[in-house]
């Protein structure tokens, strides 16, 4: 299945090309082999909680579709159950995309904390989006990484709510060690873990400072070298940002010594991916991934080999 990360188009290689045709065969072979100077780092196309669009979210059935749809990068968010079993839901309250008031009527709100995973493993994840996905299950954070490892994908991890499950961020870091999700490779080529409280970014780089952490919102500019102390990514909401936001952030380096980099939720209209990428942005999440892939593809960002 080919790559859809996607680069950004660099006018260098126009300029690169000229000197190649003027110079010797051997040195313009020696210069053709090596990267433009100004060329970037890959645009990284998302895909939000799978392919959510097309499949219900946050099931294994969304990062299979995003799969058969080409996108090396899924996310998803993680939350504990009663009983201690992490599992894969947005929302804290189970009512949205399950049955669960179905089965529990007498147990409003239905937060995912309230019930054990014996009770959450036998709801339908599926038929609010459609007939053709009932009976899909809310996996365990386990079933989720071993799809997600046997597809071959990389994967954006939000912890949901820290606050509501303390400790949360070991129990998720032990379960990444189990499969196999904490080696070197992973962790420099194939993890993000981000969260909208910055504590618990904090907490997660102080436990593993190897791995590469993103603090999801938009601080102030003078608050941002705060952040880029224990977060290598600001990912923030399509509308608060600008071409001189991106700028800014990418005037820091994160606490692995790279670039401060940002990616930008949640955006499925393509001709706005397309004018966020050019403002600078490393990374689009989105909920039509095969869209947006392709509209930056269209819009000249080229497809990068992995």
């Amino acid at each position: 299945m080919p790559s859809r990360t996607l680069t950004r188009a660099s006018g260098a290689l126009t300029a690169l090309a000229g000197i190649v045709l003027t110079t010797a065969a051997t040195t313009a072979t020696a210069t053709a082999a090596e990267p433009a100077a100004d060329s970037a780092a890959p645009i990284v196309t998302v895909a939000h909680r799978g392919a959510s669009a097309d499949a219900p979210e946050n099931t294994l059935a969304a990062i299979d579709t995003a799969r058969e749809m080409g996108i090396d990068w899924v996310e998803n968010d993680v939350q504990r159950s009663k009983d201690g079993e992490l599992v894969i839901m947005h929302d804290d309250t189970l009512a949205r995309t399950t049955n669960v008031e179905e089965l529990y009527p007498d147990r409003a709100p239905w937060k995912v904390s309230d019930f054990t995973w014996k009770e959450i493993r036998t709801l339908d994840a599926g038929s609010w989006k459609g007939e053709e996905w009932a009976g899909a299950r809310v996996p365990t954070l386990e079933q989720y990484m071993k799809r997600v490892t046997h597809n071959h994908q990389k994967l954006v991890l939000e912890i949901k709510k820290p606050e509501l499950y303390p400790g949360i961020e070991k129990e998720i870091l032990t379960e990444l060690r189990k499969r196999g999700w904490l080696s070197r490779p992973a962790v420099k080529h194939k993890l993000v873990v981000q969260s909208f409280s910055a504590d618990s970014i904090k907490t997660v780089h102080g436990l593993r400072p190897d791995v590469k952490t993103g603090f999801l919102g938009a601080p102030a500019v003078a608050d941002l070298p705060a952040y880029a102390a224990f977060s290598d990514q600001i990912n923030s909401n399509h509308g608060t940002m600008s071409a001189d936001y991106y700028a800014a952030v990418h005037a820091l380096k994160g606490p692995h010594g790279k670039q401060l980099e940002a990616y930008t939720w949640t955006v499925d209209d393509p001709a706005r991916a397309v004018e966020l990428a050019g403002w600078g942005a490393d990374g689009i999440i989105t909920n039509k991934p095969d869209l947006i892939a392709e509209a930056l593809e269209d819009a000249g960002f080229g497809v990068a080999a992995e």
